[in-house]
């Protein structure tokens, strides 16, 4: 019998990497008005690596027709809603905030902190829904490993967050050496990954502090980790709206965003007669 020689598989292509923006102990690796339209619904990523001594009070300050969604590598943060929800999350924990139709937020480093906050484009249904908040602990987020299941659904595990369909984020920890494919779900056309801490190879190297976008398929993604790695990988159909901006929002249409920002001045009147905000 003659054997049949099969063509190798060609790796899935990196098409854009940056180190992004910094100020301070915030990278901003991803905007609405960049790299976010090549990677909607994700439309907005920041790295921050926050010293005990530097730890910065973020004030109160507002969001429409998105999800905030924030991962604790590192220590710990307080945050505070419009909404009257309040707490603290430490290392391992999630925050997922849908702001909907208007909430105001703020937030504190109380020691040393390291993590990502991402931004979700929200769809036509749920831009102006009434905001939904939902915290995780360590032990509550679910994984098949080496994931954590942020979002969506990878494996045998699923997110307890409710978000819109048709997305995944994951939290990823690689040991020197460690191969791991992502296969993404059929309809799942948009991929990226960012690293925290560490070298992979997706083909080509990334580094700590660095973000990859990956070329539009739903093939899946080979990454060796070259040495002891963190990063986290989000993929998802592609949102299929124009971003429609304002300053702390993102909607699919002119009249959201004016919705929107219509309740954003409402609950910031009520900020400042309670004496929150000037």
């Amino acid at each position: 019998m003659s054997a049949v020689l099969k063509a190798p598989v060609a790796e899935r292509a990196i098409v854009l990497r940056t180190r992004g923006l910094r100020h301070g102990p915030i990278t901003r690796l991803a905007s609405p008005s960049d790299i976010g339209e090549l990677i909607k619904p994700f439309v907005f990523l920041d790295l921050f690596d926050i010293s005990a001594t530097g730890a910065p009070n973020f004030g109160w300050h507002p969001h429409s027709g998105i999800a905030t969604l924030t991962v604790i590598h590192k220590g710990a943060i307080e945050y505070q809603e419009t909404t009257g929800v309040s707490g603290i999350l430490s290392a391992g924990g999630v925050e997922w905030m849908r702001a909907g139709r208007g909430v105001w937020h703020t937030g504190a480093a109380l020691q040393a902190a390291k993590g990502f906050q991402l931004w979700i484009a929200l769809p036509e249904e749920l831009e102006n829904a009434p905001c939904q908040s939902h915290y995780l602990s360590a032990d509550e987020v679910t994984e098949d490993k080496p994931a954590r299941v942020i979002l969506g659904s990878y494996g045998r595990a699923k997110s307890a967050i409710p978000a819109p369909a048709r997305i995944n984020y994951l939290d990823v920890q690689l040991a020197a050496g460690e191969r791991w494919v992502y296969q993404p779900p059929q309809d799942h056309d948009v991929a990226w990954l960012a690293v925290s801490e560490g070298a992979l190879r997706a083909p080509q190297q990334v580094l700590a502090g660095e973000l990859a976008v990956f070329e539009e398929s739903n093939s899946a993604i080979t990454i060796r980790a070259d040495t002891p790695s963190k990063f986290v990988l989000g993929s998802a159909a592609k949102h299929p709206h124009e971003l429609v901006l304002g300053r702390y929002s993102v909607h699919t249409t002119q009249a959201a965003l004016q919705a929107g920002e219509s309740e954003i001045q409402r609950i910031g009147s009520q900020l400042v007669t309670a004496g929150l905000l000037r």
